[in-house]
């Protein structure tokens, strides 16, 4: 038994946070980069305690997806007005770009001579610039993992920067910051911290430390998402939430993910799909076609008895097999008015581009069995 975890150096959790953000910036640096979503008024209150401590800050958006160009935009910035500390608050693609720019203001070189894939692939050499990540919805867990992904409309795709160095100096989790988020965002982004609490769980690089935390989370999730999808200001619920997406990024950073995250990059680089909507309409139909062909060529596998530790997880029934597991999944997704990704612009015919794109995505390869092209095509077809 081998297995390695690395997470951000202090996890602060709890309602309130985020109100201490001042002594802690000035223990890093003089002159903060904000950077925010599309609404830069998320980062005001931030951009208050800051300035109450003397503390000169500059604000940068990035209004959708993490794209390289926004990246090196952010990065220029930072260089420009001699930023010493980022700060990142916002939704996964937003501590993705902030991770991301922090990285590139201590390395030297370009993005792409970095970047996997599209890129050259070089590891990063340097620390990141000190790094403080707030989310604000509950999902991606970004703000406990070593990697960013940005998207390439020019070579439609989706990459990663990656690195231990990258992990942030400290990772502010206030449940109180998501309070607001929409109910439609409130169900994609937290179908995606579901997504991403059962792939770690079945992967092929599970281990005991994390599954701990994917028990956990998934336990907390499929009782806190459709409360506070129902009511975005249910207390409980989002305090539940924040700490069920905290866990699938302290997981998936230290264990893998599966097929749905294989799809998610091909998908959101080819298409105008948000990535938690995406993981969203994939999942109940890669866990059935996950079940199907382990039954049928690896009937030993300790994958089949978790997927039944995930039924009993998500409905509260201890002796729940492991298809009420992927049901209750279909009737969540269907409660919280998911779309399928024909929404996006997926159609059929898209399918044979996709999958081979998938086969060959690193998440992929930790999926619990290697599904054949056939099982992923058809895994496509039942969610567009």
């Amino acid at each position: 038994m081998n297995f390695e975890f690395q997470t951000a150096r202090q996890i602060i959790f709890g309602a309130g946070a985020a109100n201490d953000i001042g002594p802690m910036v000035g223990s890093f640096g003089r002159r903060p980069l904000i950077v925010t979503g599309r609404d830069p008024q998320r980062g005001e209150k931030i951009l208050a305690r800051l300035s109450a401590r003397g503390l000169g800050a500059v604000t940068f958006s990035v209004p959708g997806e993490p794209e390289i160009s926004r990246v090196e935009q952010g990065t220029k910035l930072a260089q420009a007005e001699q930023c010493d500390v980022i700060i990142g608050i916002g939704g996964g693609s937003v501590l993705d770009a902030a991770k991301a720019i922090a990285a590139m203001l201590t390395n030297d070189g370009e993005l792409l001579d970095y970047l996997e894939i599209i890129g050259r692939g070089q590891a990063l050499q340097k620390p990141s610039a000190p790094f403080i990540a707030i989310p604000t919805t509950a999902g991606t867990g970004s703000e406990v993992t070593r990697n960013a992904v940005l998207a390439s409309p020019e070579h439609k795709v989706k990459a990663s920067l990656r690195s231990p160095l990258m992990l942030p100096k400290r990772a502010l989790v206030d449940p109180e910051l998501t309070h607001d988020l929409p109910p439609a965002l409130t169900a994609s982004t937290g179908l995606d911290a579901l997504t991403q609490l059962i792939e770690p769980y079945v992967c092929l690089r599970a281990n005991p430390m994390t599954d701990g935390l994917c028990e956990e989370g998934i336990r907390r999730a499929a009782w806190a998402l459709p409360r506070a999808f129902a009511n975005g200001q249910d207390k409980l619920a989002r305090e539940g939430m924040a700490l069920a997406s905290l866990h699938g990024g302290l997981a998936l950073a230290n264990a893998g993910l599966g097929a749905v995250h294989g799809f998610a990059g091909p998908i959101g680089g080819m298409f105008p799909a948000p990535h938690g909507a995406v993981c969203a309409a994939l999942l109940s139909h890669v866990m059935a076609a996950n079940l199907r062909a382990l039954r049928e060529r690896s009937p030993d596998s300790g994958a089949l008895e978790r997927y039944q530790h995930i039924a009993s997880l998500l409905t509260g029934d201890p002796h729940a097999q492991a298809e009420a597991g992927v049901k209750w999944v279909e009737r969540l997704v269907v409660e919280l008015h998911i779309p399928p990704l024909r929404t996006y612009g997926l159609t059929l015919a898209h399918i044979p581009d996709v999958v081979s794109k998938a086969a060959s995505a690193s998440s992929m390869k930790a999926n619990p069995i290697a599904l054949t092209p056939e099982e992923l095509a058809q895994i496509l077809a039942a969610a567009i």
